[in-house]
């Protein structure tokens, strides 16, 4: 293999791109390559297979969607590119990315291809016929056993992202497409780290390749604050809970080891008054990208994720990334820390270690070239600092309201007729708006073990119970629903208080079981639990995948009412 040298960014507009291709890219606001983009585009231009190494937020998907959209054929309805993703968040944000670039090409189809959607979508799309496809490795080998999926037309196929598919075990999935596609396809491999198993399948399935390396040194952390806490003295979710009460942050990501953790964290966050939902695997599709967009849109500030659940997440408002647990390798730290300061923003990333793990930081510093900052638990001042900056800040943006003069006349009429000064009536307003608990810190406050959990615990065994006094008392009073003709009853172990929706019920099942929602009916919703009719002898499958999907951030554990 080829070694490319360093070149300057001579702009998107000196590039062999096709007219719309550059269009579009102009309307995006992009106008000088990332170097990761300045080498690869010319050579995949000329069709040359290539290797690229460089880390997550260096613009690689550009990289390669720009030329290969600039070769596509409009007029040939068929699969012409195919890009291979690990998971099914990057298969969609690769797709829109495809999209974005490709916008000024009248008829141009691109259609994401993963596991968790319904067949029927994916069907449909591909005999009406698309010209990019992008997919995880399981859904496109089904489609490619199926003969729903032809390669015939491919000029082009992508590994993205190949470390991530050796370490999740996809490579043998990798190699099985690879040796269905035809052999003369150009291919493009990217990796953030090349391991010995991703050189062969480029010294297998490449031929005569260039490689482009974007050296790590430099590898877009710079842009990042990282700094670790020793655990110590306090619990790592007490911690986390200070910490966040401390920083001024806009979208934070906290990365845990398992699928259990999440929910755990999650639930300990929204005891201490936070938005936040827990995002893993086991979460249907469409639960998982709603969860995404409620980040976007700031309604909600915390996601929890595993990082197989948090591949490809591209969310500008993300300012801090908490490892609460520690990755096992460095690439994942980088990847992680990655979902922050990303197209030159700064950002912020924190990893919690425990004294045992201290020689994992030196490999972490190793690996991003510079040193990580060891800090302490933020104090109470800091804590009391952060909260009454808040404080008043929220008094100014109010003070911007059109309609404060109904509110500055009722203040001044209470003072006047009570003989009460305005400042104890502004504070009382203050206290009011804030609530029962304390606004500032005080001494002990911290707990040193998990004792809010417990109280937790306790306080929501408590309100399950009267929950399911309340639904048992609900059943009781009323006669159970008829249920019609070829329908059975199921149990759905989510209920009203936990904000679920007929919509949210509907929606999961549809996207996982392939069902159209005209056969989901009869949907009850009581307080911890739900019931739904669905179709009587569903196949086993069916009822086992249903068994794992989620709803709200929670397990839907379906089971047949007797």
């Amino acid at each position: 293999m080829s070694e490319q040298q360093t070149m300057p960014g001579n702009g998107f507009d000196q590039m062999s791109l096709s007219a719309p291709v550059r269009s579009a890219v102009a309307d995006s606001g992009y106008h000088t390559p990332t170097p990761i983009q300045d080498q690869t585009i010319p050579l995949l231009l000329n069709g040359k297979d290539l290797v690229g190494q460089a880390r997550t937020g260096t613009g690689k998907t550009a990289a390669f969607a720009l030329p290969l959209l600039s070769r596509i054929d409009l007029d040939l309805r068929r699969p012409q590119v195919l890009v291979l993703t690990p998971t099914r968040e990057l298969a969609i944000q690769v797709a829109k990315s495809f999209e974005t670039y490709g916008s000024k090409m009248k008829g141009l189809s691109v259609l994401p291809v993963y596991g968790g959607q319904s067949y029927g979508i994916q069907l449909k799309a591909l005999k009406k016929g698309v010209h990019v496809v992008v997919g995880t490795p399981g859904r496109l080998m089904d489609h490619i056993q199926r003969k729903t999926l032809s390669l015939a037309h491919l000029f082009a196929k992508v590994l993205d992202e190949a470390d991530e598919m050796l370490h999740m075990g996809f490579i043998d999935d990798v190699e099985w497409i690879f040796d269905h596609t035809p052999e003369e396809t150009q291919t493009a491999l990217f990796s953030a780290t090349m391991p010995r198993p991703i050189r062969k399948i480029a010294d297998k399935y490449l031929r005569d390749p260039e490689t482009v390396t974007i050296k790590a040194d430099t590898s877009g952390t710079d842009t990042i604050t990282q700094e670790f806490w020793m655990v110590k003295g306090a619990s790592k979710s007490s911690a986390l809970i200070r910490f966040l009460d401390a920083l001024t942050f806009d979208g934070v990501i906290v990365f845990a080891r398992t699928k259990a953790a999440t929910i755990d964290i999650t639930k300990e966050l929204e005891g201490a008054g936070y938005r936040a939902e827990a995002l893993n695997g086991d979460m249907a599709q469409n639960a998982r990208e709603a969860a995404i967009e409620r980040l976007k849109r700031g309604r909600t500030d915390i996601l929890v994720a595993t990082d197989v659940a948090a591949r490809g997440l591209d969310v500008e408002r993300i300012s801090h990334v908490i490892n609460y647990d520690l990755p096992d390798k460095t690439e994942p730290y980088i990847h992680r820390i990655g979902r922050t300061g990303r197209a030159g923003r700064t950002g912020n990333a924190i990893l919690f270690v425990r004294p045992r793990e201290r020689w994992m930081v030196r490999k972490i510093e190793k690996a991003v070239g510079r040193e990580l900052k060891q800090v302490n638990l933020p104090s109470d001042r800091a804590v009391n600092k952060k909260r009454i900056k808040a404080f008043n800040a929220a008094i100014t943006k109010a003070l911007e309201s059109p309609d404060l003069d109904i509110f500055e006349d009722l203040a001044a009429d209470y003072a006047e007729t009570t003989g009460v000064p305005i400042t104890k009536v502004a504070a009382a307003l203050g206290k009011l708006t804030h609530g029962d608990g304390p606004f500032l810190m005080e001494k002990k406050q911290m707990p040193q073990k998990d004792t809010r959990k417990a109280r937790s615990d306790k306080a929501s065994s408590r309100k399950s119970s009267a929950g399911r006094d309340r639904d048992k008392k609900s059943t009781n009073k009323q006669a159970p629903r008829p249920i019609k003709d070829g329908m059975e009853r199921y149990r759905i172990e989510v209920g009203r208080s936990h904000g679920v929706k007929p919509r949210d019920i509907v929606g999961a099942i549809a996207n996982e079981a392939g069902l159209k929602s005209r056969f989901i009916t009869g949907i009850t919703i009581n307080t911890n639990f739900s019931e739904v009719d669905l179709p009587r002898d569903m196949p086993t499958e069916i009822f086992h995948l249903l068994r794992k999907t989620w709803v709200r951030s929670r397990p839907m554990e379906i089971s047949k009412v007797a």
